[in-house]
């Protein structure tokens, strides 16, 4: 192999690594000037064919044409390859808004229970908080449920090992049926006064339909103190369904019994849907039942070391999924669960 030939392959490889770099029209313009311009490698190196023996002649421009070939394929290539890159480019418009991400927002439940505890935060009460697992005395027995009281029963709730378990025994563990189990722990906590709102998950051995879960949600309140009366809680839960239905809302208080409350209510608001005309929504009677609630009765007072006859209190609790039935007007419980996102993105 000749001298010049050397130089024409080493010429090609170096011009093929060059090449590889190349990202853009401007870096392939300087390849081109470099090696095939008039003034560049190849054509000076061709220059010196006339230089070579004669003998050497056909091996040498054999070569010469072969690089140049090459040389030519690879910068074809490159050229292909730059141009689709900027054609991509091209595609994309920087001055073009980005595409934004939809962000998630709260389930109507959690809606509504961050609204209730918002309200009653403005009354001065305080958020308490329990865990869903608790004893028998914590959610029965410190309650005044007495023994044969049917809210006991295992086919009403879940216990733990129910099929050995003792569910009369007050260490016996459930999961919670109400958060009562929290007023329950605050008061053998602290000293009256007590004014706190305990918002949680519960659960019963309920048959999923539209109007009960086996899973739900309640917030109770719990006011204990000197001088407490029916009227404060009258006042009370007024001032709740006002904030919560609208101003014109009304509230009414009808006897009823709870084993943890002396005297007892069911407190009622005036119908949202048809302002206590009377509608299908309120089955005609123009109220729609929001809570039970009444004052706490003397024997829970003395479960948790409380003298009945120094302080007294008023309790009550609210259904979260029958407040955002009501103020959402949704007809059906199951609604609320079934992750349906058509549903859900209206709130």
């Amino acid at each position: 192999m000749t001298e010049l030939e050397t130089e024409l392959l080493a010429t090609l490889e170096q011009a093929k690594a060059e090449l590889a770099l190349v990202n853009d029209d401007a870096a392939l313009e300087v390849v081109r000037v470099k090696y095939l311009s008039r003034k560049g490698q190849l054509p000076a190196l061709m220059s010196k064919l006339g230089t070579v023996p004669q003998e050497d002649k056909p091996a040498v421009g054999k070569t010469l044409n072969a690089v140049k070939r090459d040389l030519q394929a690879a910068f074809d290539e490159t050229a292909a390859r730059v141009k689709a890159s900027n054609e991509a480019h091209a595609a994309l418009d920087v001055t073009l808004p980005g595409r934004t991400v939809p962000t998630g927002h709260k389930h109507p439940i959690s809606l509504v229970m961050d609204s209730a505890v918002a309200i009653f935060r403005r009354m001065g009460f305080i958020v308490a908080d329990g865990p869903d697992i608790d004893t028998v005395w914590d959610n029965f027995d410190a309650l005044n449920a007495p023994a044969d009281h049917p809210s006991r029963s295992p086919e009403d709730n879940f216990y733990f090992d129910l099929e050995h378990c003792d569910y009369m025994n007050p260490n016996t563990l459930l999961l919670r049926s109400q958060t009562s189990d929290v007023q329950i722990r605050t008061m053998l906590a602290y000293k009256p006064p007590v004014r706190i709102i305990c918002p949680g998950r519960c659960y019963r051995r309920d048959t999923p339909d539209a109007t009960h879960g086996m899973s739900f949600h309640q917030i109770e309140g719990l006011y204990v103190d000197t001088h407490v009366s029916l009227a404060d809680l009258k006042g009370c839960l007024g001032s709740f369904a006002r904030e919560m239905f609208g101003e014109r809302t009304k509230i009414r208080l009808r006897p009823h019994h709870f084993p943890f409350t002396e005297p007892s209510v069911e407190a009622d608001a005036s119908c949202i849907i048809c302002g206590g005309e009377g509608c299908r929504v309120c089955k005609g009677s123009g109220w729609i039942e929001i809570a039970g609630a009444g004052m706490v009765n003397p024997a829970v007072l003395k479960n948790v070391n409380y003298d009945p006859e120094k302080v007294c209190g008023f309790a009550f609790g609210i259904g979260i999924e029958r407040l955002a039935m009501i103020r959402y007007a949704i007809n059906d419980l199951r609604l609320l669960y079934d992750n349906d996102v058509r549903f859900l993105h209206q709130f």
